[in-house]
């Protein structure tokens, strides 16, 4: 179950900066190492994202999580060799001096078609989604100050355990999920699209038009927590036992559309083009430091 746990709690941490934009320009990063991530799951805390104005560190994150953080999409989204999900490497990289946070992306993209030769193409595909949309009477939602500096450093951290997953976001923001209760701080509600796509059969679209950071929490039944980590593990790509998948046969999360329901806003299904990274080849092992 920590390893179930400690996915999830990674996986927290990588939708927070997934939605880095591109840039125009192709920069590349410094001086980059590349290393095997230690056997088993990472000690509590080590797992995560760190950026700085002059470096970036990552650790314990899958082929698919970099994918994912290189073309700005959901992990869901990112269809390649099953090797990808469970294959995890460490990376420390230098940050040129005249990068930009918006440049993140393209750099890691460079990265890993240098290293690993990713060759990779996008693909829409009609799919079924959740749409989070303000409520017909409005939302209960009020924001908060946004006074996250622009040029702060990033650092996300995630721990996690058999009781619940929580994400350190940085600049004040975080996650944390318990056995009882979602609960969201000063983030915003893009985030809280991509967090809670991480625990649901469908991925989540933002449609709620709500500019700003926001606290949003709300109440879960008890038994709804574990088919919700379950759920984040089989969308990480983690190979799970039968009898845990058996879960994932309950009813609909209820829990989760009443709590955000109170809150005034609606979890709804339809029909919508998703955009797809398709991997056409890559190594599995990288070029040598």
């Amino acid at each position: 179950m920590r390893r179930l746990s400690c996915a999830a709690a990674l996986g927290l941490a990588i939708c927070a900066h997934g939605s880095t934009a591109f840039a125009q320009s192709s920069p590349t990063f410094g001086v980059a190492s590349v290393r095997p991530s230690p056997d088993g799951p990472p000690a509590q805390g080590q797992a995560g994202v760190h950026i700085t104005k002059n470096q970036v560190r990552f650790a314990y994150l899958s082929l698919r999580d970099y994918i994912s953080l290189a073309f700005a999409v959901p992990i869901q989204q990112v269809s390649g060799p099953e090797w990808v999900n469970s294959t995890r490497f460490d990376i420390a990289a230098t940050m040129p001096e005249e990068a930009t946070p918006e440049d993140f992306a393209k750099m890691m993209e460079a990265l890993l078609r240098d290293r690993f030769k990713l060759q990779a193409h996008k693909e829409s595909r009609e799919s079924t989604v959740l749409a989070l949309e303000v409520g017909r009477n409005g939302t209960k939602l009020v924001a908060v100050p946004d006074d996250i500096p622009k040029d702060a450093p990033v650092s996300i951290t995630s721990s996690g355990t058999a009781q619940g997953v929580s994400a350190d976001l940085g600049g004040g923001s975080s996650f944390t999920l318990t056995n009882t209760r979602f609960e969201f701080k000063k983030v915003t509600m893009q985030s809280v699209a991509d967090t809670l796509g991480r625990f649901m059969r469908h991925p989540v679209i933002n449609l709620t038009k709500l500019d700003g950071r926001f606290d949003i929490g709300f109440n879960i039944a008890p038994e709804d927590y574990m088919p919700l980590m379950i759920r984040s593990a089989v969308n990480a790509g983690i190979t799970l036992p039968p009898q845990a998948l058996q879960m994932l046969d309950a009813p609909s999360l209820g829990s989760v559309e009443n709590g955000l329901r109170s809150l005034g806003l609606s979890l709804e299904e339809r029909r919508a083009p998703l955009e797809y990274i398709v991997v056409d080849s890559m190594e599995r092992t990288p070029t040598e430091n």
